[in-house]
């Protein structure tokens, strides 16, 4: 089912970069009033991927605010997918692969949504998803490619993507279209209040998502202040500049991990992974109902993963400095 992907015009991506503020300012804003700059039927990119870095406190705040319609789009998709179909906030998911995770297999929950027609996935090339994001940052309208020339994926997007010749060597291309999202959602290890974010371990595609979308929306595991993000430039990956809002959440990835602070909380996965596989629909109605509506804050929702649970998490994901 092709998108028939819709591509924004230069000039109108610069008109609405030059109507925002890119003043420095403090950004610091709780996690509901950081989700009620979604709109329904926003396009939002997730930052991270597979089990790192994911804004996890950003999608519970989102499926919290019964939010709909969203188009996500993400490098590879993994648990938040489940929730973000399974609690209808999206519809619509477009990535590269979608699983919990390589020992968990493919999505349950995306299999039986898509299969039933209650919800699409879009599937493109690792590298092409990536591509896109650039496209969207650079403020070009398309990426020519040779990677997905001759794919199966290539023939299952179908008119979404069109072939180009080169006008200097004549060579056949595929061009992908510039993905340029509403909103991003990003977390990082640690940001200033204005939304100088710093990243620690890989980036992924997250400094292309942070340029290429409207509005991005940081999450940290904490807020330091501008001095100490000075004494370190050449850590700070996204600039004030791109962010619209700060909200400093301990544990904002769980139950996935946050390179150098904590590590995924394999029980818990391989019991939501449990959970789905019995009954796709059921289980991620049941871990909705456990771990996003019954609980009433962020610090009532790591109760529920447990203290034990944070403790062997934080030893692990803190094991890579003992060396």
């Amino acid at each position: 089912m092709a998108d028939r992907t819709i591509v924004t015009p230069h000039l109108e991506l610069r008109r609405r970069t030059a109507e925002r503020d890119r003043g420095l300012r403090e950004k610091v804003m709780s996690l509901e009033e950081a989700a009620s700059f979604v709109s329904d039927g926003d396009h939002v990119a997730v930052g991270g991927c597979t089990i790192s870095r994911t804004p996890t406190a950003l999608i519970w705040a989102l499926v919290r605010a019964k939010k709909k319609n969203l188009v996500i789009s993400r490098s590879i998709t993994s648990s938040e997918g489940d929730v973000l179909l399974g609690s209808g906030v999206s519809k619509h998911v477009i990535t590269s692969w979608f699983s919990q995770g390589i020992v968990w297999g493919v999505s349950k929950v995306m299999r039986h949504y898509t299969e039933s027609r209650k919800a699409r996935f879009d599937e493109w090339s690792h590298m092409a998803i990536g591509l896109r994001y650039r496209a969207g940052g650079m403020g070009i309208p398309y990426m020519p490619v040779r990677s997905m020339i001759g794919s199966d994926v290539n023939a299952l997007r179908g008119d979404e993507v069109k072939e180009v010749t080169c006008p200097f060597t004549g060579e056949r291309l595929m061009a992908l279209p510039a993905l340029n999202p509403d909103i991003a959602l990003i977390h990082v290890q640690r940001a200033d209040a204005y939304g100088n974010a710093q990243l620690d371990g890989l980036q992924f595609m997250d400094i292309d998502i942070a340029m290429a979308a409207n509005r991005v929306i940081l999450t940290t595991e904490r807020i330091v202040s501008n001095d100490q993000i000075r004494r370190a430039p050449d850590q700070t990956r996204i600039p004030f500049f791109t962010v619209d809002a700060v909200v400093e959440v301990p544990y904002g990835s769980a139950p996935h991990e946050c390179y150098g602070l904590y590590e995924p909380f394999f029980d818990h996965m391989d019991a939501l992974a449990a959970q789905t596989k019995a009954d796709p629909e059921k289980g991620i109605k049941k871990y909705l109902d456990d771990f996003y509506y019954e609980p009433s804050s962020w610090s009532d929702y790591l109760d529920r993963l447990g203290a034990e649970a944070l403790i062997d998490a934080s030893r692990r994901g803190r094991s890579i400095y003992n060396d």
